[in-house]
């Protein structure tokens, strides 16, 4: 639900882009609620929610989320904060884990940000989150089964709790290498110069282990032996 989340993933996409060591860097996305209490409201937008949520006029929060729908138009993302429903994203963060096992989390992270941002889904709806899961290429019955269990319920409970631990108290927030971190959507540089740091480090804790070869006579499979 955060908009800045969505806008400090592309930041971070474009800087990880531009890193030299990118196929060596692995992503991983950890659940977070800003609202965890909130009932989803369909009948609402988010300019309602968010007048009654912080006690300010409707047009005090439509011009608040103006704001910041053309920060991400500079990006690329489009919001459109009067069709955006208020929805409680437990079931979400459950999706983004079942698409972890399968190695889509960056995929589906991206469907679930614009599903919300840009196209004014319910994010909370079980058939709009199987469908997002089959657009990203899960199976629909898994899907559907994983939202109508528990399934995967103590992992959002344990990012949150994990989250609490570290005294997180916002995001986006990007921890790098468990040393680094870039709070809040900071621009593009920031990211890279944070990639560059830590995997210097990173790379100086992890070596790259060197064979050293000695040649000498061998037998090859299905050749004569030399």
């Amino acid at each position: 639900m955060c908009p800045f989340c969505y806008i400090g993933k592309r930041n971070f996409e474009n800087a990880l882009a531009q890193f030299p060591y990118k196929e060596k860097t692995e992503v991983i996305w950890k659940s977070f609620q800003l609202v965890p209490d909130l009932k989803t409201q369909p009948g609402k937008n988010i300019n309602q929610f968010l007048s009654e949520h912080k006690g300010i006029s409707l047009q005090q929060a439509t011009k608040l989320n103006d704001h910041v729908a053309f920060t991400a138009r500079q990006i690329g993302l489009i919001y459109n904060f009067d069709k955006a429903i208020p929805a409680n994203t437990f079931n979400a963060h459950r999706l983004s884990h079942l698409a972890k096992h399968y190695g889509l989390q960056n995929e589906i992270e991206e469907k679930l940000f614009a599903a919300y941002f840009s196209k004014g889904k319910n994010v909370d709806d079980i058939q709009t989150l199987v469908q997002i899961g089959i657009e990203t290429g899960l199976d629909s019955a898994e899907v559907k089964n994983t939202l109508d269990s528990n399934k995967y319920t103590d992992e959002v409970r344990n990012d949150i709790y994990e989250a609490h631990q570290m005294d997180i108290s916002g995001v986006p927030y990007f921890l790098f290498n468990n040393k680094h971190v870039v709070s809040g959507a900071q621009e593009s540089y920031v990211f890279l110069e944070t990639l560059e740091k830590s995997f210097l480090a990173w790379n100086k804790e992890n070596p790259e282990k060197q064979t050293k070869v000695l040649h000498g006579q061998t037998c090859v499979p299905g050749e004569d032996c030399s």
